[in-house]
């Protein structure tokens, strides 16, 4: 009987579909592909989608797997990664330092990021009395120099663009919950953004909104408002109001 032979089908594998099996695989997995052959070592290295998160990340059992380990994996994975970064997401019930988070959007901003979502906790754990609300981050100023934005969700941060800033001008999606953000922002956010089409706002405390976007289409607001003005929005054509205070609209 003559020797068996076996092609290996995984090295040679067309690099479409090598890209397509990453980006369907959760991010922990994709980097333990490494092992399957010289090839297949650095693939992961140069995924564009980054998403972060326990179930994705592969920690099935995450209550039980320290945040000290999360966090070095993160901070190994960006070490190692060559290439450009178009999609990160991070979403997680562990609390994050502001130099943690600092760190990470710096390197991201290099990396022409073009979706950029963060639902995270700060370690500053405490109760705000003031505010009635938990700690929030600080929005780094090197995100407001990431000009390829297209999409951006940023959940309890506190929103305060550097002199200067223009907008995002390719930014589509916006959404801004809970955090700590001022009518002013909102506003040259919205007009700074010219192809805005979808904008989500939580949280608002007895404000009164000038919306003037010609490209929104989608418009959600939550919160407490005086009133909502509606200036220049010809294009909009799906608007939800939940306003514990409204006085006009």
């Amino acid at each position: 009987m003559g020797e068996f032979s076996r092609k290996d089908y995984i090295s040679h594998l067309p690099q479409s579909i090598i890209e397509t099996i990453l980006a369907k695989v959760p991010t922990r997995d994709a980097v333990r592909t490494s092992i399957l052959s010289k090839k297949w070592r650095y693939q992961w290295a140069t995924m564009t989608q980054l998403v972060l998160d326990e179930e994705y990340m592969g920690f099935s059992g995450y209550r039980n797997v320290s945040k000290n380990k999360i966090l070095r994996f993160i901070v190994r994975y960006f070490l190692l990664h060559d290439g450009p970064i178009h999609k990160f997401k991070i979403s997680t019930l562990y609390s994050i330092s502001s130099t943690e988070m600092d760190t990470w959007l710096l390197f991201l901003s290099r990396k022409d990021i073009k979706e950029l979502l963060l639902e995270v906790w700060q370690s500053r754990n405490y109760w705000n009395s003031q505010s009635r609300n938990f700690w929030n981050f600080r929005t780094p100023s090197c995100i407001f120099s990431c000009q390829k934005l297209t999409r951006l969700k940023l959940y309890r941060f506190k929103v305060e663009p550097p002199l200067g800033f223009q907008g995002f001008p390719c930014l589509k999606y916006l959404n801004l919950f809970g955090g700590e953000v001022t009518i002013e922002v909102i506003e040259n956010l919205i007009t700074g953004c010219p192809l805005l089409e979808k904008f989500k706002f939580s949280n608002g405390d007895n404000l009164a909104l000038t919306v003037c976007s010609p490209n929104l289409k989608h418009l959600t607001v939550r919160g407490i408002f005086k009133y909502i003005y509606l200036e220049h929005t010809p294009s909009l054509v799906h608007l939800i109001l939940d306003f514990t205070s409204l006085v006009n609209c």
